[in-house]
Parts: C-alpha cells; sequence; structure tokens
C-alpha cells in the first residue's frame, strides 16, 4: 500500500475529502518551490501534483501555460524536479504525483524516468496525453516500482471506453468536470453527480474532480460527491499573484487551510 492509497483510507476514516493540489513545480523557480511544499503539507494539502514545465501543455488554459514558461525561463528541467523530490522526502510525507505529459518522459528515457522517480519518492504519474491504450510502454517499467498510473475520466467518455480505462486504473480516477482546458471554465457539482456514480459502478477507487474548481464553496460543493477535489489553476494564479510579498509562506497556509476546511463533514 502506497502513500495515496492510505492517505485515502486515513480521510476515510475522519469523513474527510482528499484535497489535491496542483503547481508548477519551478514557478517562479525551484527554490520558492521547495519552500513552498512543505508550507502546503502542513496546511492541510493531502496529495500533490507537481507539474512538470512542458512547452507546449495542449490541455492547460493560459495561467498554467504561462506558469510553464516562467519555468522553463528558470532552466527547470526533469533531473533537477526529481532532486528536488528527494530532498523533500526527508521531511514529508505527503503523497506526491508527477503531472506531466509525454515528452519530457521520453526524452528523459522511460527505464531512466521510472527508477530516478521511484527512487524520488515518487507515488503516482499523471501523464496527460498518453492515454491507455498506448500506456504500456511507459508502464512497463512504472508499474513494477509501485508508480500509480492516474487516468482521467472526462464527461464525454462513453461506458465502453471507460470500463477499458477503469481496468488498468491505480491510485484514484481524475474525473475532468468540464471540457475544455484547465482554469477557463466554472464547473456545477450536481452536474458531475452522474458521471460520478457512473464511474463508481465500475470501480472501487476514489475519484477525484478536477479543473475549474477555486473557491472554498466550491471545494465543499463537489466534496459532498467525490472523493477528493483538486485545485490547480486558482493556486497557481494566487502564487503568481503573490510571488513577491514577503509573507508569501504564512499567506498561502491561510489560503490553503481555508481550502482544506471545506472538505470536512
Amino acid at each position: 500500500m502506497n502513500r495515496i492509497e492510505k492517505r485515502f483510507q486515513a480521510l476515510r476514516s475522519r469523513g474527510e475529502k482528499a484535497l489535491i493540489l496542483y503547481l508548477t513545480a519551478g514557478d517562479p523557480d525551484l527554490q520558492r518551490t521547495e519552500a513552498l511544499i512543505p508550507i502546503l503539507d502542513e496546511a492541510g494539502a493531502d496529495i500533490l501534483e507537481i507539474g512538470v514545465p512542458f512547452s507546449d501543455p495542449t490541455a492547460d488554459g493560459p495561467v498554467i501555460q504561462e506558469a510553464a514558461q516562467r519555468s522553463l525561463r528558470a532552466g527547470t528541467n526533469l533531473a533537477a524536479i526529481m532532486d528536488m523530490i528527494a530532498r523533500l522526502r526527508r521531511g514529508s510525507d505527503i503523497p506526491i504525483v508527477l503531472f506531466t505529459y509525454y515528452n519530457p518522459v521520453f526524452a528523459y528515457g522511460n527505464e531512466r524516468f521510472a527508477r530516478q522517480a521511484a527512487a524520488a519518492g515518487v507515488d503516482g504519474l499523471l501523464v496527460v496525453d498518453l492515454p491507455p491504450e498506448e500506456a504500456a510502454e511507459l508502464r512497463q517499467f512504472t508499474d513494477p516500482r509501485g508508480l500509480d498510473f492516474i487516468t482521467l475520466v472526462a464527461p464525454t467518455t462513453g461506458d465502453r471506453r471507460l470500463a477499458g480505462i477503469v481496468k488498468d486504473a491505480a491510485g484514484f480516477i481524475y474525473y475532468i468536470s468540464v471540457t475544455g482546458v484547465t482554469g477557463t471554465k466554472t464547473p456545477e457539482a450536481a452536474a458531475v453527480l452522474p458521471d460520478l456514480q457512473r464511474i463508481r459502478r465500475r470501480t472501487d477507487l476514489p475519484v477525484a474532480v478536477g479543473f475549474g474548481i477555486s473557491t472554498p464553496a466550491q471545494v465543499r460543493g463537489f466534496a459532498a460527491q467525490a472523493d477528493g477535489v483538486v485545485i490547480g489553476s486558482a493556486l497557481v494564479k494566487w502564487l503568481a499573484t503573490h510571488s513577491e510579498d514577503p509573507d508569501l509562506l504564512p499567506q498561502a497556509a491561510a489560503y490553503v487551510r481555508e481550502l482544506k476546511a471545506a472538505t470536512g463533514p
């Protein structure tokens, strides 16, 4: 049982839902990312999605695209991100998912990537543009090392495809609450319930909802339906706005505590 499964079990025992936070590694630089992660952990984040910057992030809206460009200009790369995670593991046990596109992984080398990610303390992978039908070339290396391969389900996913997706999924199912790119639409909690019920009929894995969720009120609404709620673009935008504030870290802690409070019973 890895950290992701343990975290969801612990949350269920307390009647809580997971607050899953996404941040782009290296925005504005890796030093500040490394300083921020323990603060997010202590403030109540349950799982972190650490985004690997990529020059052509086709699934992401303008907020995360701009964050990726800032990170790349600062010289962030996959090897440096894994070194950072290894250092963080000396003091933090928060579950970590590497959120990436396949190009950086392929360029790094699938076997090398899997070996080093596991050694660094990564728990799961979300490779946005690698569909389940083509994932074997990576999963042959990541699965034996215990890295959960997390898959996406969209409102447009039909029943037959859904059955194939959940059959080999691990960690949790990431349900995209709206079609389109990240951070550009506001979803409605009631609208996703039929799809969540449809997914749960086919898998016992936890289901997290993401894309477009930004406020504690929205977190509360989706937490009533799902096992976890993902905050991505809203956090990235908040960090960009406050990145030069001298009290960034305590402000970030207060921001996350408010979001986490909305996931409780």
